[in-house]
């Protein structure tokens, strides 16, 4: 597991960006990349190549890696439906959006459905509080959700299953 020249060009220039002897603040770019790469999630072996390319012990990576949500520690489906459990959406009833999602793919959070296509998992705020219950998929906020939404969230990801990687 290594990077092709370009992606090691690419760590380059984002430790570049940092002062000399602060290549730690590279972490979180380089892991992104490694995550794109790798298979759209960090294995041990993929953190202890990104530590030895930072000069990191890896220890260092792994705490970066499993503190936050956006790095997948294990394999994931195509689409990552990731639903805020934070106060405001648990008071908007993301709880009773992550049982129905848990229900219809027969999967709990952390775990991707049989098919390999949803995985469901619980995060702590993503900033639209104003709009809960809520969800983000890869880029995108879907809102105010209910089960409709969901249905029809889960009907488009198995639609356009082709389209992604």
């Amino acid at each position: 597991m290594t990077f092709s020249e370009e992606q090691l060009k690419k760590v380059q220039e984002i430790i570049a960006r940092y002062p000399e002897g602060k290549q730690k603040s590279a972490l979180i770019p380089v892991l992104h990349l490694a995550q794109e790469n790798f298979g759209r999630w960090l294995s041990a072996e993929a953190m202890d190549y990104v530590a030895g390319l930072l000069n990191l012990d890896p220890i260092e990576v792994y705490e970066v890696a499993t503190f936050y949500s956006m790095f997948n520690l294990k394999p994931v489906g195509k689409y990552i439906l990731e639903v805020c459990q934070t106060g405001p959406c648990m008071l908007r009833g993301s709880d009773n959006i992550i049982n129905y999602i848990g229900k219809k793919l027969n999967i709990k959070p952390g775990e991707t459905s049989a098919d390999g296509l949803i995985t469901l998992k619980t995060v702590e705020c993503l900033g639209a509080c104003g709009y809960a219950p809520m969800l983000q998929m890869g880029k995108h906020y879907h809102e105010f959700l209910t089960e409709e939404k969901i249905d029809l969230l889960i009907e488009h990801c198995k639609e356009n299953q082709h389209l992604v990687k």
